[in-house]
């Protein structure tokens, strides 16, 4: 199988699948007025699961996935969410590549399918080691332009930390969403969020304050990229399976390519996994 047969799944979905007449409990957004005018009764456009999509996964090997998260390094979590992703999405029916930079491309995979796709990138990312350089987001953005010939989801495996972030992604984003459907799934660190939740003494509430800091400056980043278009998700290393959106109040919704109205936050939240350090704040005072 592979993935490859055609599978028709009416209802939520992004292609259209048929009209059929208006039933108590449609969405009226969904109603097709033309055809409506035609026939003289209400129709309702129905619509089927996107099949055979492209997925790219960009894995981030430069400094910042040397950090560690618990006991592992970032690029530990970052290679699982990379195998989960391709997993579930060749289960779907979706090609996936993956591509992994630093300042210059240190491993790729393209063109396989099925078990053969799941071994290729296990061997593809078996010897790889984080890097002490910064990404180059130019060389990521180019590599996109040359794989992919279509609209694709890109999900950037990486860290959520604001000066790199500010610094080299934000210049680009609007040139990678213009073409694809773009995700910055990052990893957060469990250890912050303990930070963020110990009162225990002076010196603790010192502590979380600082680590709220940090995590008000990554909602801050991550509300600019959003702007952009980059949707942002975030998970602990043991829990990959709850990610959350950042960056946003709430929910809402934008327009998708159809014209109807697509719900933030639903896009693939393939783990997330930022880089959580408390790195700027002030100094203690004794």
């Amino acid at each position: 199988m592979d993935g490859r047969t055609a599978v028709l799944v009416r209802g939520q979905g992004t292609e259209f699948d048929s009209l059929r007449e208006y039933v108590i409990g449609d969405d009226v957004r969904a109603i097709d007025w033309r055809a409506t005018a035609r026939r003289g009764d209400v129709v309702v456009r129905t619509w089927r699961p996107e099949r055979d999509r492209r997925v790219l996964v960009v894995l981030d090997t430069a400094r910042l996935s040397a950090s560690r998260l618990g006991d592992a390094p970032r690029l530990d979590a970052q290679i699982e969410a990379a195998l989960l992703l391709a997993a579930l999405a060749s289960r779907a029916g979706d090609r996936v590549d993956l591509v992994a930079v630093d300042n210059q491309v240190r491993a790729r995979v393209s063109g396989e399918q099925g078990a053969r796709l799941m071994s290729a990138l296990a061997q593809a990312m078996a010897p790889l080691e984080p890097s002490l350089v910064e990404i180059s987001w130019t060389t990521v953005t180019q590599v996109v332009r040359d794989t992919l010939s279509q609209r694709a989801l890109v999900v950037l495996l990486s860290a959520l930390e604001p000066s790199a972030v500010t610094s080299r992604l934000l210049p680009v984003a609007q040139a990678l969403t213009a073409d694809h459907t773009v995700v910055l799934a990052s990893a957060s660190d469990p250890e912050v969020a303990a930070l963020r939740a110990d009162r225990s003494s002076s010196d603790a509430v010192y502590d979380a304050a600082a680590a709220e800091r940090g995590e008000l400056e990554r909602d801050a980043v991550a509300l600019r990229l959003r702007r952009r278009g980059v949707e942002v998700v975030e998970a602990a290393p043991d829990d990959p399976t709850r990610p959350s959106s950042r960056g946003s109040s709430r929910r809402g919704s934008r327009p998708g390519e159809d014209g109807r109205d697509v719900e933030l936050g639903t896009e693939p939240r393939y783990l997330r996994r930022p880089d959580v350090h408390v790195a700027g704040a002030p100094k203690r005072v004794s």
